[in-house]
């Protein structure tokens, strides 16, 4: 649930620019992968997520040009945000969406733990790994799913895109330890009815993506759906009705008439 507005008269903060990605597979049925966050992670601490976060500056580097498949099928910032998303599954999962460069799948482990480790902590770029591995990253592999905005009066903002993606045949999803503790893959409407019954810790924006996603059939037609709907961004509003606040979203962004009790502490970000 979002926490209480903020009451102050400061100006609001400037959402980040972030990105996640939905990865879904149909074997042995149809499954988005999702990570819990470490309990000490400032951020939707102890929840399931979607891999994602913060897009860095290396996720613009010019360089990508020579190492990613659809490069110029996209705009500087979705360019970015696509290198972003394929970054953070790799760090937090182990998966990679990339071909080698003659077009051979990746395969197995795409890299060891350690080198996961070591581009999460910037100690390594992501893109001197993907050289390294003679690999190029598929952008045209994700398809936009979702666009939010954190409301204005939380103190921790992001302007998110979420991706949607078939997960690679030949690639284990393997958590990070560090960011994300758990990597499991779960059937959408397992994952909305474990938010609901309070099994599990799923924030605001996620479950709403759920709900969404489980309208699918398959991961196939998971894709089909993203790419044909028109993207809304959704910037959660207050209502207050009968001295009780609600989160209300645009009618036409695709999740129905949707109003959020506000009744507990919770982020509202989005991830």
């Amino acid at each position: 649930m979002p926490s209480t507005p903020q009451t102050d008269t400061s100006e609001p903060v400037t959402p980040r620019a972030a990105a996640t990605i939905m990865l879904l597979r149909d074997e042995p049925s149809f499954e988005v992968l999702m990570v819990k966050r470490h309990h000490q992670i400032d951020f939707a601490s102890g929840a399931l997520v979607f891999p994602g976060g913060k897009s860095h500056a290396g996720d613009h580097d010019q360089a990508w040009r020579d190492w990613t498949i659809g490069w110029d099928d996209h705009d500087a910032d979705q360019r970015g945000l696509r290198i972003a998303a394929i970054r953070e599954v790799f760090e937090e999962a182990g998966i990679l969406l990339a071909r080698h460069s003659d077009g051979r799948s990746i395969g197995g482990e795409a890299c060891p733990m350690e080198v996961r480790k070591a581009v999460d902590a910037g100690e390594t770029a992501f893109l001197d790994v993907v050289r390294d591995l003679d690999a190029k990253l598929d952008l045209g592999a994700l398809t936009v799913f979702a666009h939010w905005i954190t409301p204005q009066w939380m103190p921790k903002r992001f302007d998110t895109w979420f991706f949607t993606a078939k997960a690679p045949d030949d690639q284990l999803a393997a958590c990070d330890g560090h960011e994300t503790v758990d990597a499991e893959w779960i059937a959408p409407s397992e994952a909305v009815r474990l938010a609901l019954t309070g099994e599990k810790n799923v924030i605001f924006p996620t479950r709403m993506n759920l709900q969404l996603l489980a309208e699918s059939a398959d991961a196939a037609d998971a894709v089909v759906r993203a790419g044909a709907r028109t993207i809304v961004t959704v910037q959660p509003k207050l209502l207050e009705k009968d001295g009780s606040r609600f989160l209300v979203l645009p009618l036409d962004a695709g999740y129905g008439d949707v109003a959020e009790p506000m009744a507990a502490p919770a982020p509202a970000g989005a991830a």
